[in-house]
């Protein structure tokens, strides 16, 4: 990667009319913003589906989009909705948060008037056909899955009235497909209008010099089509539940752990498989995004595997991964690929030696630089290398102003002191000016940060549940002297996109 920076923010933080943010006009304007500061890249989190406690980190299916981002006026302009379609219904409540229950509520109606009027168009089986071709390895399957979730009442999968329907058996599976027709087309329609919309973004920030740097989660739900349709890829029961889960041991931020419930993979079958599931699933993401960031790099090289039942992660183990044959078998398949490597938490040697035969740059946080005020710390900025993204914080840690006033004075003097912050500086702009400076070659600000926002408005806390991924970016948050900031801090330390369009 060469000397560039970006900014992170998920499509669902975008403002707009519709309660959440979607692939519509805003998110034109947000790479117009890129552009007019000279960015390179565009960081998201993981644009699948979306279940219980809205994280795009539990997701029903490792490919499926998250349908709440499909653009409504988008679906007005193609002629699949009218504007009184629209009037009179309540998507939000507050301009700067995400309603997700609300959405749940009122999105379906008229999503489900899309897809009828797209059905009844000329062009909407041509379309359709061509689309269940091009998507067959996976658009059945989830189809069905979510069909029959919504008939059972969104039960987990492993909660479902009809044990045949759990195991596919094909004589009732043949049954349920005649009973739910009508569903199944609304889920394979409704990814369609995901795919269009995402595709024709994404052309638009290419074609303006702006890459897209993607999220892959390592792990994937116990109510997924995957465990479904491939539990061999996981060590289930015979009931298609997990016997281990995943999660992280106790630490610094938590006595407990951290209890993920995501099943453990079935990693020798994965080796005798070639990685077959994983080549797939690389190359399925690199269909959404330039860039792939790969969440919690380190299970590749050991897991903490949590016996199912345990309602803590204090009873883990550690236990070896695939290492570095996995990512051996997809680079002999797909050959060199842009990833970047989550390699945050506890990394020890074994973690280190797989980043560097990998060769992927990793992560450096400054937030967890200055903790120790000896400055010894692996993330303070004067260790960084160049093979690397630096970022003030992820949207699993606190924004800068949040992060600083819970430090306390001796840690708030070694900011200001190593940061040589100025009189009148912001504590965002220091942070941001110093994460700017470092030698990674990749820098990307999170937009809480270059808006200057309070603490409130942090993304995520992680192992908690409720009151997560709901901020929101508002039209009036963006003054023209941040936008000036970021600019002059991209030029001044040689990030800036040189790109013809800019």
């Amino acid at each position: 990667m060469k000397r560039a920076s970006g900014i992170l923010m998920h499509i669902t933080s975008l403002p707009g009319d519709f309660g959440i943010g979607t692939f519509g006009q805003e998110a034109y304007e947000f790479i117009d913003f890129l552009v007019e500061t000279k960015q390179t890249y565009w960081q998201i989190l993981p644009l699948t589906t979306t279940s219980y406690g809205d994280s795009p980190y539990q997701s029903f299916s490792a490919v499926a989009g998250n349908t709440n981002l499909i653009d409504f006026a988008k679906l007005v302009e193609a002629g699949y909705l009218s504007q009184s379609d629209l009037e009179g219904v309540t998507f939000s409540h507050r301009d700067d948060q995400v309603d997700y229950a609300l959405l749940f509520e009122t999105r379906r109606p008229i999503l489900e008037k899309a897809v009828a009027n797209f059905l009844a168009s000329t062009e909407g089986s041509q379309q359709l056909g061509a689309f269940e071709t091009e998507q067959s390895s996976w658009l059945q399957d989830y189809a069905e899955f979510m069909s029959l979730k919504e008939h059972f009442g969104l039960k987990a999968l492993q909660e479902w009235d009809d044990e045949k329907a759990i195991y596919r058996d094909q004589d009732s599976l043949t049954a349920y497909r005649e009973q739910l027709a009508e569903a199944i087309l609304y889920h394979k329609v409704t990814q369609l209008f995901f795919f269009q919309q995402w595709q024709e973004l994404k052309a638009y920030a290419n074609a303006n010099g702006i890459a897209i740097i993607g999220d892959m989660p390592i792990y994937v739900s116990a109510d997924s089509v995957e465990v479904w349709t491939q539990p061999e890829l996981f060590k289930l029961d015979s009931a298609k539940k997990p016997v281990c889960i995943a999660g992280c041991p106790p630490d610094d931020f938590s006595d407990v752990g951290q209890l993920w419930g995501n099943p453990i993979y079935n990693w020798d079958y994965h080796a005798e498989t070639g990685y077959k599931w994983w080549i797939y699933r690389i190359q399925e993401s690199f269909k959404l995004y330039d860039y792939l960031r790969i969440d919690h790099f380190k299970g590749f090289s050991d897991f903490w595997e949590i016996p199912a039942g345990e309602e803590t992660a204090k009873n883990g183990k550690w236990v070896s991964g695939p290492g570095i044959a996995l990512f051996d078998a997809i680079k002999s398949e797909l050959g060199e690929l842009p990833i970047i490597a989550e390699d945050l938490g506890y990394v020890d040697d074994k973690a280190k030696k797989l980043l560097a035969d990998a060769a992927f740059p990793g992560m450096k946080i400054l937030e967890f630089g200055f903790y120790d005020v000896t400055g010894h710390s692996i993330d303070i900025p004067h260790v960084y290398t160049q093979n690397s993204v630096a970022y003030v914080g992820t949207h699993d840690n606190e924004v800068a102003n949040g992060w600083y006033e819970n430090l306390d004075k001796e840690q708030q003097d070694f900011v200001n002191a190593y940061t040589h912050r100025k009189e009148g500086e912001s504590i965002t702009q220091t942070m941001l000016r110093t994460l700017f400076a470092t030698v990674s070659n990749t820098a990307i600000a999170s937009m809480q940060d270059v808006l200057d926002l309070p603490a409130e408005s942090r993304m995520n806390i992680p192992n908690t549940l409720g009151g997560n991924w709901s901020w929101r970016m508002t039209k009036d948050d963006l003054k023209p002297s941040q936008k000036d900031y970021l600019l002059t801090l991209t030029e001044l330390y040689q990030r800036g996109n040189e790109d013809d369009n800019n």
